[in-house]
């Protein structure tokens, strides 16, 4: 079998030329003109930030993208799902609220914005999972089901329960209807280590489905019945208190996430692009952004996003450690690699960030049921 190609290109811009003209060049370069695009919608599947995080993708990005897809002929929007969790974005006018704030609106992006479940998180379709060794099928927000293509743009950094974010959980967890995202959740039941606990109660304010209470000591005690595993209090807890029941439990959510991408891909065209910038140690969803772990990279684009996410994960890990950030503060050392000289470097950047993670159940798991390949041949585009 031939390793598919992932196309790559850096950050560096010469006078003259933009980021933008780049990532126009490269998407071009990785064949995105080889799908047939005239007037075909076209669902370009993004994250629009939690306010208050600036990690996110700017709208800059979807208008290049948005841009070419019209000038194919295809008829481009913007969409995600809703949230399960507390926050801006758990249902469509709040959601759109907090995209508009954070930048994205027709005018900046070139086309429309569409909450793809819906009003409330329940206008969703039941799609098979073709291969699923987990499931049989999938919720996925409507709107990206009715689109005839699928396009995602991804922001490429860790994640708290998944190890990272790129491609695979964009498409999956993020197409899912709040009841998908339950599915993919539900077998993580958070747990908690009394003797850590403090009490102090952040936990439960992040908590949508008020799952968190507290006993006579003041240590938090979770309810399974009432918890969905969406791993935000494991997150949210600066004590270490809170963890998944056992490292299966991450790993279940990975299988099903990438079984989620497989029925949202399955037997139509789709083409992927990250962007490894400002790679937070945690996930877009979040209200905040803690310093990026490693320096700006560059954007990668293909049509495999199994081989997109694996060349990301070893870009991200052969980069240094940044000093002052949680991956330094994650392997006991004030910086990165100084004067030359290596200060604990880390293999597995995310693995160090959040030990209880797992991200290569992701590209095992895809490669089983056939939704792409950890392999690739890396292209580079000046």
């Amino acid at each position: 079998m031939i390793a598919p190609k992932v196309y790559f290109t850096d950050m560096r811009c010469k006078v003259g030329t933009s980021l933008l003209d780049k990532l126009d060049k490269l998407i071009m370069a990785a064949g995105i003109d080889q799908i047939d695009f005239k007037n075909k919608f076209v669902a370009i599947k993004m994250h629009f930030g939690e306010p208050g995080n600036l990690a996110f993708l700017r709208p800059n990005f979807a208008k290049a993208v948005a841009d070419r897809i019209r000038l194919l002929g295809g008829r481009p929007f913007l969409t995600d799902s809703n949230t399960l969790y507390v926050g801006r974005r758990n249902n469509a006018l709040v959601h759109l609220d907090a995209a508009y704030e954070n930048g994205f609106s027709p005018l900046s992006t070139g086309c429309q914005i569409i909450i793809a479940d819906g009003l409330k998180g329940g206008d969703e379709v039941e799609v098979p999972v073709e291969g699923g060794k987990v499931l049989k099928s999938a919720l996925i927000g409507r709107a990206i089901m009715d689109a005839d293509i699928f396009i995602s743009l991804n922001h490429f950094k860790g994640h708290e329960l998944t190890g990272f974010g790129g491609a695979i959980k964009n498409i999956g967890m993020g197409s899912g209807s709040r009841a998908g995202k339950m599915v993919m959740h539900c077998n993580g039941k958070t747990m908690v280590n009394q003797e850590k606990c403090v009490g102090c109660r952040t936990c439960a304010k992040y908590c949508n489905e008020s799952a968190i209470s507290f006993n006579t000591d003041k240590k938090a005690l979770i309810d399974p019945d009432r918890c969905v595993g969406c791993g935000r209090c494991i997150a949210t807890c600066n004590f270490d208190a809170l963890y998944p029941p056992f490292d299966g439990s991450a790993d279940d959510v990975n299988l099903r996430m990438v079984e989620y991408s497989q029925a949202v891909l399955h037997g139509r065209p789709h083409f992927h692009v990250s962007v490894v910038n400002q790679v937070s140690p945690n996930c877009d969803c979040h209200g905040e952004s803690d310093a990026a772990i490693i320096a700006d990279i560059g954007i990668f684009a293909g049509f495999d996003p199994v081989a997109l996410d694996k060349a990301c994960i070893d870009a991200v890990n052969s980069a240094p450690v940044l000093p002052g950030t949680a991956l330094a503060d994650s392997l006991g050392h004030e910086g990165g690699r100084l004067g030359g000289s290596q200060q604990g470097h880390s293999d597995d950047h995310f693995h160090s960030i959040h030990p209880g993670t797992n991200w290569r159940s992701q590209i095992s798991h895809a490669e089983d049921i056939g939704l792409g390949t950890g392999e690739y041949e890396l292209v580079t585009i000046d």
